[in-house]
């Protein structure tokens, strides 16, 4: 039996997969053209915008389904962590724009060896197509692969950061540093969608 909220949470679904399917977009363009020498500042830009808007029809969506239809505990979990979730979309797309600021900034780093940047761009990527495909199907298995992965982003993260302070090349280094620091925090918001989805799942929250 159809309930009155159904179509809601349907339209709800929608509007999160379209912002899945822009977010896994803004990162791979945004680092694949970093490390392949393109701007892509304002395609990434508009991008993000539309992520952002997304989030606003979201947030409608959600406060007029809690006003009109108070409903039950499994689906005001999900309807709470759609909030959540729909917030750390906005931020992928706002660092994906902030890597392509990087490139346009600094210009030509073909000089650069990147090597970290390459190691942890995959890494990344990967993630983000973890962290979509455990909201799609709330797949706590590939939750937990998802916090592991974050460890291990962290891990690289903490140890490349302080070669960077005796770089020769100051300009590659600080591209890099801010790089790093956009990647290691597009990974702590993919680990709270996994975190958001076990809530929807379990009703419980990770300890920290």
């Amino acid at each position: 039996m159809t309930r009155l909220i159904d179509p809601h949470l349907t339209h709800l679904s929608e509007l999160m997969q379209q912002m899945c399917d822009l977010s896994i977009k803004s990162i791979n363009l945004a680092i694949d053209s970093y490390l392949g020498g393109q701007n892509a500042r304002n395609e990434v830009h508009e991008i993000s915008n539309q992520i952002l808007n997304l989030y606003d029809q979201v947030g409608d969506l959600t406060f007029d389904m809690i006003l009109r239809y108070q409903p039950v505990a499994s689906d005001f979990r999900l309807i709470r962590s759609s909030i959540e979730i729909s917030y750390g979309f906005t931020r992928f797309g706002r660092y994906a724009y902030d890597i392509t600021v990087v490139r346009d900034t600094f210009g030509d780093l073909s000089e650069c060896k990147n090597e970290i940047i390459y190691t942890l761009s995959g890494e990344i990527k990967h993630m983000i197509n973890l962290a979509v495909q455990s909201f799609a199907t709330l797949d706590l298995d590939k939750v937990k692969q998802l916090l592991t992965d974050e460890d291990l982003v962290d891990k690289y993260y903490n140890k490349h950061l302080p070669t960077l302070i005796n770089s020769k090349n100051t300009k590659c280094a600080l591209a890099d540093a801010l790089v790093l620091r956009y990647l290691e925090r597009i990974a702590d918001h993919a680990s709270f969608i996994g975190e958001s989805i076990t809530y929807i799942v379990t009703g419980k929250r990770k300890t920290h």
